[in-house]
């Protein structure tokens, strides 16, 4: 009976420690979700917007069109959009630009975009990297693409939540939760046990393409 009790009391002492840790993991995540970008480096060799969000591909095109780098890859784009529909949105005058940019359409998750940037980033030579995405989503990709781009200098350039945005802009505490627990599976690598729910990639053609 004595040794029941131990037990139960060292299960119980364990799980309110893991739920601490967890607690004081997700502060930590939510924090930095949170915090301000630095301002981009006067230029990079190029820029990869991990698409799915309101404001990324505007912003990504944004910092093309002022020169902060070479090219541009717009990952994970759908099959039916054009280069010239997201121009419009932007506000960017893509045409001039096309020569440099990449519309990227086989990453279908994270993983996915992570594997989609490494294959193009080899092609063009890119050693350094602006990276565009949510601001809550930015942790994970950023784990996801340090491990596909170990030699490729990243910079974040988070999309930041603005008054009255989007849910993608303001994440509500489930998809926070949800983001916790994904960047946990990316950081110790398990999501590379995930099912993958991208078709084989095929090599992309040089930029200005929209393959």
């Amino acid at each position: 009976m004595t040794r029941t009790r131990a037990a139960s009391g060292w299960l119980a002492a364990l799980a309110v420690a893991a739920a601490v840790a967890w607690g004081a993991g997700f502060f930590w995540f939510v924090q930095i979700a949170a915090r301000r970008a630095e301002p981009p480096p006067p230029h990079a060799d190029g820029i990869v917007a991990l698409t799915g969000g309101a404001g990324r591909v505007e912003l990504a095109l944004h910092l093309l069109s002022e020169n902060h780098a070479d090219r541009l890859l717009l990952s994970g784009i759908g099959g039916g959009t054009e280069l010239t529909t997201l121009g419009r949105r932007a506000g960017v005058d893509t045409p001039a630009l096309a020569a440099r940019i990449t519309l990227g359409r086989d990453a279908a998750s994270t993983r996915g975009n992570a594997a989609e940037t490494a294959a193009w980033a080899a092609q063009n030579r890119i050693g350094s990297l602006i990276v565009v995405t949510a601001s809550w989503h930015m942790p994970r990709a950023m784990a996801e693409l340090r491990r596909a781009l170990p030699d490729v200098r990243l910079f974040p350039m988070p999309v930041q939540p603005q008054p009255g945005a989007e849910a993608d802009h303001a994440p509500g505490v489930k998809l926070e939760i949800q983001e916790f627990t994904k960047f946990l599976l990316a950081v110790s690598g398990l999501s590379a046990w995930l099912p993958h729910r991208e078709a084989p990639a095929a090599p992309h053609p040089g930029s200005g393409s929209e393959a």
